[in-house]
């Protein structure tokens, strides 16, 4: 019996000497009813031909065309959802929303075309509203970009960093600063958002405050960079991604094609694993896998956020989707859109 699993993923799972390796193997062939033994090789799962890339495609979809020119983000002026919000967009005119939920609303009736939205952070991890929010909202996902975080530490001008004995930001900045800001024998102090601490400081006036944020929140408030690179590590990066009203069909010539979605396993044992073998028996991707606790939990199911290579009108994909629906009791696709990195 010949099943879809390449010659290279088998030999990815052999030269992986992790357990959860052959565990795999026996579970492909415990749900297919076939001998591990007997697994034959096949052709790689996603068989459709490589399209040359073109790099003048847009990554994102575009503004032309749409009703206006607005993009959403959480935050001040000069929050990193702003910075994020003019590399993709530098012509847009920018909604800052007070929280997420104002953000998603802004596109859902219409005031915004798109949101930008962070998803994740490289050092702090996923930001967990949103997988509360995506789940019951009617946007998809159509971009992402990868925004590096430099923090600043910013006073009023005139100051020194000697001057400085309290630090105002996110506690997500303060974290990612904490050992810089010990050395220094700075006191750090929570703050909504880093944009509206700059904001505070700039009004404030004290010698003896500084905010932490970022360097166009130094321009926009007038406030002096004491010290650049405050995070204690390096490579601190934010994913955000772009949302909409319509889903997106990216071309396959812009680059590597994502698709996102989140499903609920049934309540048996195993339901995972066997809902997970249709990726691996087609030869699909998984890029990112994470479980939630939805805000309402109304049973036992488990509740899972996907990020795979391809799309559903790939026939690889919408192989491993269809198996995927006999394990689950949910499935909702995200949105497809072009990797961006």
């Amino acid at each position: 019996m010949q099943l879809g699993v390449s010659q290279s993923t088998l030999n990815r799972w052999e030269n992986d000497a992790r357990e959860p390796s052959f565990k795999m193997i026996a579970l492909l062939s415990s749900i297919l009813s076939v001998p591990a033994s007997t697994l034959a090789f096949g052709t790689e799962g996603n068989t459709q031909p490589t399209m040359p890339r073109d790099v003048n495609l847009p990554k994102v979809p575009p503004l032309d065309g749409q009703l206006n020119n607005i993009i959403a983000f959480q935050g001040e002026l000069g929050a990193y959802s702003h910075l994020a919000t003019i590399a993709l967009y530098p012509d847009c005119e920018v909604l800052p929303c007070y929280s997420f939920a104002d953000a998603f609303r802004a596109v859902e009736k219409g005031k915004a075309n798109y949101a930008v939205i962070p998803i994740e952070n490289s050092l702090g991890g996923r930001v967990a509203d949103i997988h509360h929010l995506l789940p019951e909202s009617d946007l998809y996902i159509v971009g992402e970009h990868f925004q590096p975080i430099e923090h600043c530490l910013l006073g009023v001008k005139g100051a020194k960093i000697t001057d400085i004995t309290k630090v105002y930001s996110h506690e997500q900045a303060l974290s990612q600063c904490r050992h810089r800001l010990y050395d220094m024998n700075i006191q750090p102090v929570k703050f909504s958002d880093t944009a509206g601490a700059s904001r505070f400081v700039s009004e404030d006036k004290d010698m003896h405050k500084a905010s932490i944020g970022s360097k166009l929140s130094s321009e926009i408030y007038d406030l002096a960079i004491l010290q650049e690179n405050m995070e204690d590590k390096e490579g601190n990066v934010t994913r955000f991604v772009v949302l909409s009203r319509d889903p997106y069909k990216p071309s396959p010539q812009a680059g590597k094609i994502i698709t996102s979605c989140i499903f609920f396993t049934r309540d048996i044992p195993a339901s995972l694993y066997k809902a997970l073998g249709g990726f691996a028996t087609n030869d699909v991707n998984i890029l990112k896998l994470e479980s939630y606790v939805p805000m309402l939990k109304k049973s036992g199911n488990a509740h899972f956020h996907v990020d795979f290579a391809g799309s559903p009108d790939d026939h690889s994909v919408a192989l491993a989707l269809d198996e995927l629906q006999f394990y689950t009791t949910h499935i909702r696709t995200l949105g497809t859109y072009t990797e961006n990195r």
